[in-house]
């Protein structure tokens, strides 16, 4: 997380060169709105997923954050706006409710899940909120500013947020002893998932609103996929038909949002 704040420094100093009207400064009213977005979209959001990935498993924690998310967005969008939910829409919130409690029963009804696993699962749970809540927050601040502007503020005040969490876990005296793979894979998520990722997610959050996060519930089938091939993550049924019922519930809720 340090090595992606300070790539969000390098390029927005370069694009300060490239631009030398490239305004850096925010208002000082904003600045506690962009510290709640720090906290909420980085500091918070990654500790709290790193933390129930290590307990339950990508392939849950992508089925909770990526397909729940779209489905509170929307919610939390018609709420600022003042409008009321269509009956298509109420269905598809209990339908996707109904998925989730069968995600988070899966290691009560299996005999081979652990207690572990369960609260990995319960502590997800919290992503989607905190994400949902995120992406609201920095929709509002971008009608103000750059998408960029605030990606890089917010990157960089959760960063430091992170350093109390790194020296209570002695993180910082791992540094010297990574591999060069290790240090490859920091990079890449730092670089690719971070910077260009939330850029990319801002950038068109702010361009197509709401809707946009209906796209996410592509991510949780790659994540799933990739889990079996590469780290021999077993997929139960349960949590298969729970995700099924949160995709057709994500499906109910944002179509009325693209036909507005």
């Amino acid at each position: 997380m340090r090595a992606y704040g300070a790539l969000f420094l390098i390029a927005l100093l370069a694009k300060r060169r490239v631009s030398p009207n490239y305004k850096l400064r925010v208002e000082r009213k904003d600045l506690l709105t962009l510290f709640a977005l720090a906290l909420m979209g980085v500091t918070f959001f990654f500790t709290i997923q790193y933390t129930g990935i290590q307990l339950a498993g990508t392939s849950i924690a992508a089925i909770l954050v990526c397909l729940l998310s779209p489905i509170l967005i929307t919610i939390f969008s018609e709420r600022l706006f003042g409008e009321r939910l269509t009956k298509r829409q109420f269905i598809g919130i209990i339908t996707a409710i109904a998925g989730t409690l069968l995600v988070v029963s899966t290691d009560l009804l299996n005999l081979e899940g652990s207690r572990e696993s369960l609260v990995g699962t319960l502590i997800l749970l919290s992503t989607p909120v905190i994400w949902a809540a995120y992406s609201m927050l920095g929709q509002k601040i971008m009608q103000k500013y750059d998408a960029f502007l605030v990606v890089s503020y917010v990157s960089l005040l959760g960063g430091l947020c992170l350093i109390p969490f790194s020296l209570a876990e002695n993180s910082f005296s791992q540094i010297l002893t990574l591999s060069t793979i290790q240090w490859l894979g920091i990079l890449y998520l730092a670089f690719t998932c971070s910077l260009l990722g939330y850029y990319i997610w801002f950038y068109v959050l702010k361009k197509a609103g709401a809707t946009a996060s209906t796209f996410l519930f592509a991510e949780p089938l790659i994540t799933a996929i990739f889990a079996v091939m590469f780290v021999n993550e077993v997929l139960y049924p349960s949590v298969i038909a729970g995700a099924v019922l949160i995709f057709i519930g994500v499906f109910l809720v944002a179509v009325r949002s693209r036909k507005q």
